[in-house]
């Protein structure tokens, strides 16, 4: 009779067998949720940008649900389109929800664009505002970034009561622009354009400059009309506080200040190179060689360079200035008329000299 083998062996291999295959489906369990896991990651936060580049999708009033998915599919990869558009249905997305606004399109994956569309999370516009001569040239400057409009933006800045509200005139109101780089979203509207560049005008009007402002007799206003002048004057930073020296001394002395910047301005010459007997006639409030005195405005929006070298103009006697024969857009002062007449002459022969008009 043979022997019988010992129970336990069967039900040992089987167990061993049974924990094998259990970690062998645990293993596959891992990994199908980690692929799962990594395509859902690609998915909802891969970038959405088809470019690679970051790209940014404008909605106006008249966008609903549906305008929204066809600017958003032409910027993005199609899974990322796919889930963008899978989540705005999950959450319930209605037109009511579409707002107006300027919205990334890029490194952010669809599940985050979504959150910033529903929930009016606009990307800044940084709108830079340069030392230009006209309103008109900052309009375009402004509205070129901005869902205002041209019109809208030059028939405010020649409202008197829109003006006033902060504390300007039509002649003024180009002094509230302090240049530099400033963060707007695209739908901000004209008031709340125009409340963001006074608050700014006031931070740069610290009590150090206001106190220098003071100490001068000036208002910032007066300071900003007096630097226009001075930055049409010169590119020489270095040499804006002597020219603005010398047109304090004209104004204490109420002399005209006769400055040429005035008579371009009045006349619209910006391009002159030399000033006609015949402009200095012209009836305008900014022809400073017929009116004493500062022009009603600034005629252009100034540098911080040509305000800060009016705020620490130069002590000296000068009364007259001109442009160097040299053309290296540098001025000879005189403290004499008689000293000035021979600058001028050298000026007025390198201008024949050269042909120039």
């Amino acid at each position: 009779m043979l022997p019988l083998l010992p129970t336990y062996s069967y039900s040992y291999m089987s167990k061993s067998r049974r924990k094998k295959h259990k970690y062998r489906n645990l293993k596959i369990l891992i990994g199908v949720c980690a692929t799962f896991v990594v395509l859902g990651y690609f998915i909802l936060f891969s970038s959405m940008s088809r470019s690679g580049k970051i790209e940014y999708v404008f909605l106006d009033k008249d966008d609903n649900v549906d305008s929204v998915y066809k600017k958003v599919e032409l910027l993005s990869t199609r899974h990322s389109f796919w889930a963008f558009k899978q989540i705005a249905r999950i959450a319930g997305f209605k037109d009511k929800d579409v707002r107006t606004g300027r919205y990334a399109v890029g490194s952010m994956g669809a599940l985050q664009t979504f959150r910033y569309i529903r929930n009016h999370r606009q990307a800044a516009v940084s709108i830079t505002i340069r030392s230009v001569r006209t309103l008109a040239d900052l309009s375009r400057d402004v509205t070129r970034d901005l869902l205002i409009s041209r019109k809208t933006f030059m028939q405010r800045t020649a409202d008197k009561k829109f003006c006033r509200k902060y504390g300007y005139t039509p002649e003024t109101i180009i002094a509230i622009f302090i240049p530099d780089t400033y963060d707007f979203y695209w739908d901000t509207d004209i008031d709340g354009f125009f409340d963001k560049i006074d608050k700014e005008n006031k931070r740069f009007w610290s009590f150090e400059r206001m106190q220098k402002a003071k100490e001068a007799h000036f208002t910032p206003v007066e300071v900003m009309t007096l630097a226009s002048i001075v930055d049409e004057e010169t590119d020489n930073e270095k040499e804006m506080p002597m020219i603005a020296g010398m047109y304090i001394n004209r104004l204490r002395a109420r002399m005209p200040l006769q400055a040429d910047p005035t008579v371009k301005f009045a006349t619209k010459n910006f391009a002159a190179h030399r000033i006609y007997h015949k402009w200095l006639t012209v009836d305008s409030p900014y022809n400073t060689y017929k009116y004493r005195g500062l022009p009603p405005g600034p005629i252009r929006i100034p540098s911080v360079a040509a305000i800060d070298a009016v705020l620490d103009y130069v002590h000296h006697d000068y009364m007259y200035m001109c442009a160097k024969e040299d053309f290296s857009g540098t001025h000879n002062f005189a403290k004499t008329y008689a000293e000035h007449q021979v600058n001028a002459a050298k000026y007025a022969k390198a201008l024949n000299e050269r042909g120039i008009e």
